[in-house]
């Protein structure tokens, strides 16, 4: 017998417990069933409530004495409360999809809405649509079905949509890089103008960040669910949903698992307020030129002059990848890392980027840095990068105070 929870064919990615643990004093667990054990599950009804997740949304309905008529009209179930042997079933994936266009800025009124998807997230995000005046709403997936366009047909006969909802699983942790990884590509649709992501984890997906490289307001899934948490912890316990304590709830947690992120030139102090840092929020501090040098067991310059830049690019873009699944770090990256798009990719996704600005001038050459060891090809890197730099970063400081001055902008920044 559970008291409250989740249920769900794999469920190790799941942040509901701890959102649940700060709404309400009640026990919430993870409970992962097997298809083959679904109806049994709900046969017995040996819980108080629970929420509902992939692939179960759908598969619960038969087994409801009641149903809501939001519910009902969007064909999917996502909470479940047991009251004295009868289970009554709700939508709160609605409330929360609602908050989270919202949120974002996104209007649909209007709009031409592409969904990505046709499971019972999709039917949410289309009745979400209509309610909130989408003026013509497709429905894409790799093949098409009845009622749902192929993606390659999206790209052909959809290229106007101006909002586009992800209901899949792409991007989702683990399988957040490589094929698979993303629902389809912003870039193919030019009067883009709102791309929502119901996948939470990572904090940003691939669609997110690339829809935020275009200048597109785009929001992953975090903030729909606590959301819709908050609206089935009221279901749960009776009580109304307390509106400012669900922002205080999201903002908590989107700053527990974000990762803070230094780049810049060598020797503009990343190291160092990575250190001040990592004690002044109790983080893990992770300097990826460390990591490289002690899996290659020679030091960075030796890397450089036995396997060349090439080598070290390379073995940079596999520790960048393993530290981009990290939450709540601080990560110090080498002053090269953003050279590569892939890399500014990995550590976007749970994290927000720091560029310490630090003037060429109060920046030092010394020998055991490749690629900038005197002033001349110190103040070249700068010119060629800076660039880069500037665009790769959420935030920019200014890096010409000392470390605690530089240290003290990032986290007035990150708590901003």
């Amino acid at each position: 017998m559970i008291e409250y929870g989740l249920v769900g064919e794999k469920l190790g990615h799941s942040f509901s417990p701890e959102i649940h643990s700060k709404l309400a004093p009640y026990r919430y667990e993870l409970c992962e069933v097997p298809r083959d054990k679904i109806d049994s599950f709900f046969e017995k009804k040996e819980f108080s409530g629970i929420n509902v997740t992939i692939p179960y949304k759908e598969t619960v309905i038969p087994h409801l004495d009641f149903i809501s008529d939001e519910a009902r009209e969007i064909g999917a179930v996502n909470t479940v409360v047991n009251r004295d042997g009868k289970l009554f079933g709700y939508n709160t994936d609605f409330f929360g999809m609602k908050a989270l266009a919202e949120k974002a800025g996104i209007s649909m009124s209007g709009k031409k809405v592409l969904i990505v998807g046709n499971g019972g997230t999709s039917k949410t995000a289309a009745y979400t649509a209509r309610r909130l005046g989408a003026a013509n709403i497709v429905k894409a997936s790799r093949r098409s079905a009845e009622g749902c366009v192929s993606i390659d047909d999206a790209y052909i006969c959809h290229a106007d949509a101006e909002i586009i909802i992800n209901t899949t699983p792409a991007g989702m942790y683990p399988n957040t890089d490589g094929e698979g990884s993303i629902a389809l590509c912003p870039e193919r649709f030019p009067r883009l103008c709102g791309v929502l992501d119901a996948v939470f984890n990572p904090l940003r997906t691939n669609l997110v960040i690339r829809a935020e490289r275009m200048g597109v307001p785009a929001a992953g899934g975090l903030y729909m669910l606590v959301a819709q948490a908050a609206a089935a912890s009221s279901l749960f316990t009776g009580c109304k949903i307390d509106m400012s304590a669900l922002d205080r709830i999201y903002s908590s947690i989107r700053l527990a698992k974000s990762n803070i992120v230094l780049v810049g030139m060598p020797a503009c102090g990343k190291s160092t307020v990575g250190k001040i840092l990592s004690r002044l929020f109790c983080r893990e501090l992770f300097d990826s030129d460390e990591l490289i040098a002690e899996k290659a067991g020679m030091s960075i310059p030796e890397i450089f002059e036995k396997s060349g830049e090439d080598f070290f690019r390379q073995a940079e873009s596999e520790i960048i990848r393993e530290l981009s699944f990290k939450n709540g770090a601080v990560i110090a990256t080498g002053g090269g890392a953003v050279l590569r798009e892939e890399n500014v990719t990995s550590l976007k996704r749970n994290g927000v980027i720091f560029f310490i600005d630090r003037s060429p001038e109060k920046l030092c050459a010394t020998a055991d840095r490749p690629l900038s060891s005197n002033r001349e090809s110190l103040e070249r890197r700068y010119r060629e990068r800076i660039d880069i730099y500037r665009s790769s970063a959420d935030v920019t400081v200014n890096g010409d105070g000392d470390s605690s001055e530089v240290s003290s902008l990032i986290e007035k920044e990150f708590f901003r």
